[in-house]
């Protein structure tokens, strides 16, 4: 937090003790209340073998929206402290959900209104959240040919933002800040945890894939990075589809994905996501949503099959309360054909992205960049849906 918001909170709060700051933050107001998330050990809960084996869980759904509130507020005050975002300027954003509370949560902070543009796929909930907390919901109401809704709420953006030449969108799909937020994250996971041998963590915009393993691998040279995408997404070379999950995958090619430090990736169905969730719910009482399903899915496979010692982490983006009607909901897992859905305890595995489009969790250890690789795909990894 910097000096002028810190003046600001103490001026509101006049009956507050001196605030104790760590790392520039101040504990007592709401910046001091995101990161120092707490980790969790998490033994082979899914399959229960009974061997010991297990991961350690980064539990980032104790932020107060989860893990993009450190994102949201770090590009904040680097725009800030540019010049790029005028004091009491619009911030706008296309958003899923948990970025925009982080944003939203920034905008209380500095000073900010906050338009979030998404679609009608957001959970009414977050809807309900993030006007609670003073955003603006912008909504599209079509998905583009090519880019899907993604594309659709990027082009509302700007559009936003040509019609008011003050307004300033963060662009967490392309921007460096958004990597260099985790390195907090990283840093207290190698606090809690000590050595790390394997990171699982999902990936969406590529942020804190990227910035964990960034930092991580300066303590731990050897790392290996398992990513965790949606079946039906096109980061890692894959035709684009519909999607059900919420949180990781992607319609377009975000570049802050950072390709290289992944040794393999896995794909996940959304039945698979949801049982691993609902499991770890029943059996540790720590879950989240579709991201923490597929990552605890992978994860717990990783600890079975790697020696035993090995090291691993992963990251649990958010709770469960946000998907109290999808994950959590009988009705809907029904009406989805999600119920009864149990996955294998191995994946498929493919040798190349171009080789198969999966519809159940799959694993392939050639990782491309489409970017560099597009005129080598199949024309249905172009046509982005």
């Amino acid at each position: 937090m910097n000096s002028d918001t810190m003046t600001v909170s103490r001026a509101r709060n006049q009956h507050l003790p001196e605030p104790v700051i760590s790392n520039g933050v101040a504990w007592n107001t709401p910046a001091g209340i995101v990161g120092n998330t707490p980790t969790l050990w998490i033994g082979d809960v899914l399959h229960d073998q009974g061997d010991g084996r297990g991961y350690w869980a980064k539990l980032e759904g104790h932020n107060p929206g989860g893990i993009k509130d450190r994102a949201a507020l770090h590009m904040i005050r680097c725009a800030r402290g540019r010049g790029d975002l005028a004091p009491g300027a619009r911030i706008v954003e296309s958003s899923s959900g948990t970025l925009g509370l982080g944003l939203a949560l920034g905008g209380i902070i500095f000073g900010h209104p906050v338009t979030v543009v998404t679609d009608p796929g957001m959970e009414p909930l977050m809807v309900h959240m993030l006007r609670a907390h003073g955003a603006q919901v912008d909504m599209v109401d079509a998905p583009m040919a090519v880019g899907g809704w993604q594309q659709a709420r990027r082009n509302r953006v700007a559009q936003i933002l040509a019609a008011d030449p003050t307004a300033w969108c963060p662009d967490q799909y392309n921007n460096p800040d958004n990597i260099d937020a985790y390195a907090g994250l990283a840093a207290e996971m190698l606090a809690q945890v000590g050595r790390i041998d394997v990171l699982v963590a999902s990936v969406g915009t590529g942020g804190h894939s990227a910035g964990v393993s960034r930092v991580l691998r300066r303590h731990c040279p050897e790392l290996e990075v398992i990513g965790v995408d949606s079946i039906r997404s096109t980061i890692f070379g894959q035709p684009a589809g519909p999607r059900l999950m919420r949180g990781l995958g992607s319609s377009i090619h975000p570049r802050n994905v950072d390709y290289r430090t992944f040794k393999e990736v896995h794909w996940v169905a959304p039945g698979e996501a949801a049982w691993a969730s609902r499991r770890l719910a029943a059996t540790v009482g720590a879950s989240g949503g579709w991201s923490v399903g597929a990552v605890a899915l992978v994860a717990d496979w990783a600890a079975r099959t790697r020696p035993v010692g090995t090291r691993i982490a992963a990251v649990f983006p958010d709770g469960p309360h946000r998907y109290w009607d999808t994950v959590f909901s009988d009705e809907y897992r029904d009406r989805h054909a999600l119920s009864g859905v149990v996955p294998d305890k191995q994946p498929e595995c493919i040798a190349h992205p171009a080789d198969a489009v999966p519809d159940r969790w799959t694993r392939c250890e050639t990782v491309i960049d489409p970017h560099a690789t597009t005129g080598s795909l199949p024309s249905t990894a172009r046509g982005l849906l």
